[in-house]
Order: structure tokens, then sequence, then C-alpha cells
């Protein structure tokens, strides 16, 4: 090296020292793993695994130190909250939503607390399920089936990236939408009558979900898929108790989930409650192994991010304790439950959860690689919020 130091295009000594260190730094930089890589899983404390495994909702429109959803996300490092604008249990209409700034500011608070990005989730579909309304300030929305009717990709991409934008301007990072139901059944309570769904054709509704999931990503926000296997051919509300599809379903229900799957575009994939005895004849599909590990990750090869439905609702809660549930769904391969905490209040249910979890691996009855697995996939979700 020498022979060239007094060249024109040869840098000083100094120089080459700084660009050396330079070099270093950028290897360390480099060589800083993943926080989803195997070896951070690994060696992780118990806790923080099966805390990010968590998701639930509370109130307050606000909040402090002292407030349990504050616990939650400190003690017990839950991964994720979930928002609502109405209190079904109380019957109030003060929940978590009251303005722009309020939500903003509410969001802000709670990802200050959390060392790991919180998911912070809503059921923004549009329509009669917007959770930001525009009473409280927000763009005005559509119905998934207005959009499917009109069967026009450019409408359904303006109200998208309008909800995209809308979204990540608050902070919220994930979107419970779109829903890839078929509208198999327009007298179904929670999907049909609540023009939940694009269309009873599944390339229609792959279609225009592909587009929302597509606006969505472009403004940073992750989607969940729903409700998986099918809930659009039921003729009662998994929110009220025990739904049964076995004589309704049909195997192109699944046709919008592979397809979205195929596409890469799937960051989360929702359950629902609904018992189909042509897929399982024991079990929900939330807590089914066939349904969730064998149909969706085996066949699908969905190896992403499973969330539950809200592990309250009656088709869950009137019919297994909440041990049983748990294990279940997590047996079943559910990486988040989510507590929502708005067909029943709970305010010790991310306590109650958590020890849950602990005590069945504590006892052996779920295996600790079956946690890793689930935080691995939760974390490796999570780097994208860092984009």
């Amino acid at each position: 090296m020498a022979m060239y130091e007094n060249t024109p295009w040869c840098p000083s000594g100094n120089f080459r020292k700084i660009c050396c260190y330079a070099l270093i730094l950028c290897i360390l930089v480099i060589s800083v793993p993943s926080f989803s890589e195997d070896r951070y899983v690994v060696n992780e404390p118990l806790d923080q695994k099966i805390g990010q495994m968590i998701m639930v909702g509370f109130r307050g429109l606000s909040v402090d130190d002292r407030s349990p959803i504050m616990e939650d996300i400190t003690k017990r490092k839950i991964g994720g909250v979930i928002l609502f604008d109405y209190d079904v249990p109380s019957g109030s209409p003060v929940r978590n939503i009251k303005s722009p700034d309020q939500v903003t500011s509410l969001v802000k608070d709670m990802q200050s607390a959390s060392k790991i990005p919180l998911f912070i989730a809503i059921d923004q579909e549009g329509g009669r399920v917007s959770r930001l309304k525009e009473r409280f300030g927000f763009p005005p929305t559509v119905s998934e089936q207005y959009l499917g009717k009109r069967n026009d990709p450019e409408v359904t991409k303006r109200y998208a990236e309008q909800a995209a934008k809308t979204l990540a301007g608050l902070g919220i990072n994930v979107n419970f939408a779109p829903v890839v139901d078929l509208d198999r059944n327009p007298g179904n309570p929670v999907i049909g009558k609540l023009e939940r769904s694009f269309s009873y054709d599944p390339d229609i509704v792959s279609r225009h979900s592909t587009v929302c999931i597509d606006m969505l990503h472009r403004h940073g926000v992750l989607s969940a898929i729903k409700h998986f296997p099918g809930h659009g051919s039921s003729s009662s509300d998994s929110h009220k108790g025990f739904v049964d599809v076995t004589g309704e379903w049909s195997p192109d229900e699944l046709r919008p989930f592979e397809a979205i799957i195929q596409s890469g575009r799937c960051d989360m994939v929702m359950t629902a409650h609904i018992f189909n005895a042509g897929l399982d004849p024991l079990w929900p599909a939330t807590l089914s192994h066939g349904i969730i590990s064998g149909i969706l990750r085996d066949d699908m090869g969905f190896d992403g991010v499973v969330v539950s439905d809200d592990m309250q609702m009656k088709a869950i809660r009137s019919f297994y304790g909440l041990e049983k549930a748990v294990k279940m769904a997590i047996d079943a391969g559910c990486d988040i439950l989510v507590f929502a905490n708005n067909s029943v209040f709970d305010e010790d249910i991310a306590a109650r959860a958590t020890g849950v979890i602990k005590k069945l691996v504590a006892t052996g009855e779920i295996k600790r690689e079956r946690i890793d697995e689930s935080y691995r996939r939760i974390l490796r979700l999570k780097e994208k919020l860092k984009r």
C-alpha cells in the first residue's frame, strides 16, 4: 500500500484510517441480528414471548402510568391493543375514540411505553363496521358490499387509500380488514346483513381485497384478512353463540384466502369461531389444529401470523373455559389471542391469559418451542413496522 500513498487518487493515511473505521462499523451494524432470528428468540424471557401473543381491548380516551392498560404494556409486555368507538358491555358511546388528535395522542402514549412496537389494531372495514366515524371528524366510508357491486378497482382504490392514510396518520398500524368472507347468505346477521362482504363471487372478493391490502401496505399499515375458513354462509352470529356452518359452507370460501396468501400479500389471517364438521368434527376453527395448522398452514403454505377472533365471544366463552380455549387455540396454531373486552369487560384479562399460558408451559402442556414459533412470527411481522 505504501507505494500508492502519494498518488493523486489515493486517500491520505488519516483518511484511510477513517475509511477503515467506517468499514468496521458497517460490518458490525450488518452483523447485528434481526430480533426475529433464532438466537434472539430462544434467549428472550418467556414472559416477554407470552406477552407478545396477547392483544387486548381497554377503556379510556387517554392513558397515564396508572392506567391498567399501561401496566399490561409495561409489566406483562402485551403485543398489541385493539381500539373501539363504542363500549358494548356498558352501553356507553365513549370508549377509545373521540377525535383525530385524541386518538393520535392515545396511540403515541401507548407506543412510547413499549420496548417492542405494539400492534395498534382496529376494525376499519368501511360502512357499518367503521370505528373511525364521521361524527368524530374522520372521512366518510362505504361498505365492502357497495364497492363489490360497483366492481371498479379504481373506486375501491380511492376509498382504500383514504382509509390507509387515515390509519397511518393516527399511528394505527393494523387494520382487521379486509373481510374476505363470501356473501353466500344475504340473511347472515354478522356478514351479509351488515354489508361486510364484497361479493358472493370469490374472484371479485379476491380482486378488491388485494387492492385494499396494497393501499394499506403503501402507507405502512398491516392487514388481517378474515374470517378463516369463511363466515359468509352462516345463519347466526358467533358473538352470540355456537355457529354451525356444516350444511352451508362451500370450499369456494377458501379461495380468497388462498389467492391472497399465494400473492405474497398476506400479513395476518384472523380465524372464525365457526364449527364445520366437514373440516373438523370436534372443534370450531379457532381451536382446530386440522383447520389452522392443516388447511391454512400445510395446505395453503401460510407461515405468517394467525390471530384469533375475539376469544370472549360467546361461541368460545360459553362453551370452553379460559384455560381450555387458550390451550386449544395455541395448539391449533394461533399466534395472537385477542381479548377485545367488548363482549364482556375484564380489566384483568391480560394477567389471567398470560398466567394461563405460563402455567401450561410450566406443566409441559404447551411446549416452549411452540411459544418460540409464535414469537418468531410476531417479531418478523413487527420488523415491517420499522421500515
